[in-house]
């Protein structure tokens, strides 16, 4: 992970007008890659304040230089001030005090070359410490189903793409601490510590699901329980009400028989 930085964390945009939006065509599969990406990120690390994962806005050296048209569809940076980014509408480096950390870019027909030739060469330009690049396709739009870069001395370098017997690929994010997975056109991330997928937003809800199903099966199972209990302490109380008759009437009897002996 990168350091945080001090400027960052605490700059104050209020005062700021807000970036202008730059143009967006996704298609539909493309932004479910990207809503699944920025979802699955937020939650991995909801535990930090300092961590902004974003697809909003332009990349930009200063805020004023329109001339600067570069949209990055995720930015993740860390040790920076994530709302006051958002509220922005824009990444400004001169104002954030550092480049962002990680950039992805998902593919699409219109915008995939562009993705791996003049977006590379830009956020090398910028500074941007890791580029990664998804094609659910498997190539169609990208010159590979999934690349990253690390940037070493200004320029970038491939990092190592591994593919396993099943055809899925994966390469590995210092940057992120995860791996990175290619899987049947899904974008996934893997935490190589727990060797398990992070869990994406389908996931969660259907872990949700089964939670709230467990929940409420241990809740009838308790109250099935409760009433047997009290099905068997109504049980016990009538037996001993009736040992207690039993025991009167025997009393009874003993003192009749007595009586009638003249004791």
């Amino acid at each position: 992970m990168t350091s945080k930085s001090p400027v960052s964390h605490t700059y104050d945009y209020s005062h700021l007008e807000p970036l202008p939006d730059p143009p967006r065509n996704y298609d539909m599969q493309q932004l479910d890659s990207l809503l699944t990406a920025g979802g699955t990120l937020q939650a991995h690390f909801a535990n930090r304040s300092d961590v902004l994962i974003s697809g909003e806005g332009y990349l930009r050296r200063h805020a004023a230089n329109e001339s600067e048209r570069l949209a990055p569809d995720l930015v993740i940076a860390f040790g920076v001030n994530p709302d006051a980014i958002i509220a922005r509408n824009g990444y400004v480096i001169s104002e954030v005090g550092k480049p962002p950390d990680f950039v992805l870019e998902v593919a699409s027909k219109s915008t995939g070359a562009r993705d791996y030739t003049v977006k590379r060469t830009g956020y090398a330009g910028y500074g941007v410490s890791e580029y990664w690049r998804f094609d659910r396709t498997g190539g169609r739009f990208h010159d590979a189903p999934l690349a990253g870069d690390a940037l070493v001395d200004g320029e970038y370098e491939p990092l190592a793409i591994t593919r396993d017997t099943a055809g899925r690929l994966w390469g590995y994010s210092a940057i992120l601490g995860l791996e990175l997975w290619w899987d049947d056109g899904e974008l996934r991330f893997l935490d190589p510590v727990s060797g398990e997928f992070l869990l994406n937003a389908r996931e969660w809800e259907l872990a949700r699901l089964d939670a709230e199903e467990n929940a409420e099966l241990q809740r009838n199972a308790r109250l099935a329980a409760e009433v047997r209990l009290d099905a068997a302490e109504e049980y016990a109380e009538i037996q001993r009400s009736a040992r207690l008759a039993a025991e009167a009437r025997i009393a009874e009897m003993e003192a009749e028989l007595r009586r009638l002996r003249g004791e």
